[in-house]
Formats: structure tokens, C-alpha cells, sequence
């Protein structure tokens, strides 16, 4: 279980902050996502500094935009979501292009969509940067539970498998003379994924009684993984940004 296993998100590199020790850079995501937020979501300045901190930060460490921009669609339902409150909220209205537009539902459409798009690129930078081996034994050094953490190892390790199961069983339905296009198959599909869940269930308790059977005892090893502890030195560099993101938002509101 200790060998690592590539992630369509990680990409190697050598820049300063794959170097980062993973738990530095855990705590950094929290800090910032925190700081944006805490932010007062009727103002537009303190985004736009979140905003270039993000794409400072992905220049560092050589992440292109056309790489990641794929990668973030993952918050398509949350704008759409956000897409229908200026519609649907109360209030004061406003008159926009010929439709009447809730002012506060404009307004938390614009923190959902912004906020969450910050989110999402601090948390793909702490992806791209950190490999799947670093992940599980930087939350054993924050002092994260055993069981949260060994949860997260068998989720990472077997994901890829789960993925070409169901690439199996589809292509198994497909030579049979299924076709997912037809709206009459959705009852196999159904069950497909009803069998699948099943199959991941045993499979978990499979691996979870050979793993007992050797020892395991809930905590990850730190294994040779080519990083080592955080020094303070490493702390106060990498938590820069957290710093600063942190300062912008007290400031945010300071100045609201």
C-alpha cells in the first residue's frame, strides 16, 4: 500500500512549493480558504488580491491556467446554483437586461462564485503540488485521527481500481447490446451501480482484514518519501501567503 500511485491532479515538478512540506502546505489551504471566506462578500478588491496571490503562486510553481481551467469545472452545480438565487431571492429588485433581479440574490451569487472558485484553485494548487504518498503522512504529523487518515490512504489507493471496475462492467453492458444513450437502460444502469457499490464494499473489508492480518494498527508509517519534518524556517516561508491572505481580509473589513 505504500507505493504511490499517479493522480490525474498531481503534476510533478521541483519547483519551491512541491518542495514544501505537505503539512505546511495543508495548513496554508486552511488558512487561506478561511481568509476568503471570512471576506465580506460585497466587495470586489480584496477577491481580485486573492486572485493574483492564486496565479503568483501557480507561476512559482509552473501550474498553467489551461491545465487547471479544465480541472475546476468540478464547481459547474454551485454556479448554477448561484445562477438562480438573483431570481429567485427576495427583496429589493433591480431592473437587468429586461429581468427583475433580487439585489441581495445577486449579491450571494457573486460570493458563491467567487469564493468558490478561490476555493477551488488554492485547493487544486495543494494537488498539483503534493503526491498521494505525502498527503496521508502529513496529516499523521498534524496530529489528524488514525482512522481519518487511514480512511484517506485506502480512498486514494483503490480509487484508480474502483475506476477500472467501472470501466469493466460498462464495457461488459456495451458488448451485450447496451446502449447508455437509451432512456429504457437507465434500470441497468441503476443496478450496474447498485453491483459496483457492492463490490467496492467487499473489496474494502478484503483489504481491511489483510491489512489487520500484517500488523496494521491504524496509524500510516512515515516512510523514506523524500520529505522531511517542517522546520521553522519552512513554516514561516510557506505560510507567507496564508499571511498575507489573512491581512487582506481583516483589512476587507477594516475598510467595508
Amino acid at each position: 500500500m505504500s507505493a504511490g500511485h499517479p493522480r490525474p491532479l498531481h503534476r510533478d515538478g521541483d519547483s519551491p512549493v512541491h518542495r514544501a512540506p505537505a503539512e505546511v502546505k495543508i495548513v496554508c489551504l486552511v488558512l487561506v480558504v478561511l481568509a476568503v471566506v471570512a471576506t465580506p462578500r460585497n466587495m470586489f478588491w480584496p477577491y481580485a488580491i486573492y486572485a493574483v496571490l492564486i496565479l503568483a503562486v501557480w507561476r512559482c510553481a509552473d501550474i498553467r491556467l489551461r491545465w487547471a481551467a479544465p480541472r475546476m469545472l468540478i464547481e459547474v452545480p454551485f454556479v448554477v446554483l448561484a445562477v438562480l438565487l438573483p431570481f429567485s431571492a427576495g427583496g429589493e429588485r433591480i431592473t437587468v437586461a429586461g429581468a427583475q433581479l433580487s439585489v441581495s440574490g445577486l449579491w450571494a451569487a457573486w460570493g458563491i462564485v467567487v469564493k468558490g472558485t478561490l476555493g477551488v484553485a488554492a485547493s487544486l494548487t495543494v494537488a498539483a503540488t503534493t503526491s498521494a504518498r505525502e498527503l496521508p503522512v502529513a496529516l499523521s504529523r498534524l496530529a489528524v485521527p488514525a482512522l481519518v487518515t487511514s480512511m484517506l490512504v485506502l480512498m486514494i489507493r483503490y480509487l484508480d481500481v474502483l475506476g477500472a471496475e467501472a470501466r469493466r462492467m460498462r464495457m461488459a453492458r456495451l458488448s451485450r447490446g447496451d446502449s447508455p444513450r437509451l432512456l429504457h437502460q437507465a434500470d441497468a444502469l441503476a443496478r450496474g451501480i447498485g453491483v459496483l457499490f457492492l463490490r467496492s464494499y467487499e473489496r474494502g473489508e478484503r483489504v481491511y482484514l489483510a491489512m489487520l492480518s500484517r500488523g496494521f494498527d491504524g496509524r500510516v508509517p512515515e516512510l523514506a518519501i523524500g520529505t522531511a519534518r517542517a522546520r521553522a524556517v519552512d513554516w514561516s516561508l510557506a505560510l507567507l501567503p496564508a499571511a498575507f491572505a489573512l491581512t487582506v481580509s481583516a483589512s476587507a473589513w477594516v475598510l467595508r
